[in-house]
């Protein structure tokens, strides 16, 4: 309500350049959109002073999730890697959309339903299931990674995924050297620990 009393009132251009100090820059941001704003400030990966600014890739992504805008975001990775490499500051592998981990799962039950949506071939379905951000917007796909806490359907998708028929004995290997793992397994990983299995 402040900022469109503010716009309302305004004679001069309102871009307002907002900071992550409360973790609040996105959608204060947008609220500055709703309420009239002329234009929106944000820096690559929210790179900035202390805690840094409005990360631009993930206002980009609310932006049209809420239907503001509708540009084709298929080179956001590019864009977030390029600012990565170029300033040194790495990108969390839990930050959204970019983050390599922001599209993977090695949870059992999210495992399965995933893996009955891609079986169903309903795409929309996939990135749906447990998923806020639709990963085919970013030219990417939902991953299914093993570890400990997964289930039989990360060791059948797991299989697929890499040309191998998902037998029982693959299966339950693969399965046993993810729950024996305390992390989640790289690929590398699991051609070692299945060896002459595969």
């Amino acid at each position: 309500m402040y900022l469109k009393l503010i716009i309302a009132e305004k004679t001069t251009f309102y871009a307002p350049k907002m900071k992550r100090s409360r973790g609040l820059s996105v959608i204060n941001s947008m609220a500055a959109y709703e309420a009239g704003a002329d234009r929106l400030h944000g820096a690559g990966i929210g790179i900035g002073e202390r805690t840094g600014n409005t990360p631009m890739d993930t206002l980009l992504v609310n932006m049209r999730l809420a239907g503001y805008i509708d540009q084709d975001l298929t080179g956001l990775m590019h864009y977030a890697q390029t600012v990565s490499d170029a300033t040194g500051v790495p990108i969390p592998t839990n930050y959204p959309v970019v983050g390599s981990d922001a599209f993977e799962t090695a949870t059992g039950v999210h495992a399965a339903a995933i893996a009955k949506a891609i079986r169903l071939g309903d795409d929309a379905l996939v990135d749906d299931i447990y998923s806020g951000v639709p990963a085919h917007w970013f030219g990417l796909k939902q991953v299914i990674r093993v570890g400990p806490m997964s289930g039989k359907w990360n060791a059948h998708f797991w299989l697929r995924q890499h040309g191998h028929e998902p037998t029982e004995d693959r299966m339950q290997a693969l399965f046993d050297l993810g729950k024996a793992a305390d992390h989640t397994l790289t690929d590398d990983e699991i051609i070692i620990g299945l060896g002459d299995l595969l």
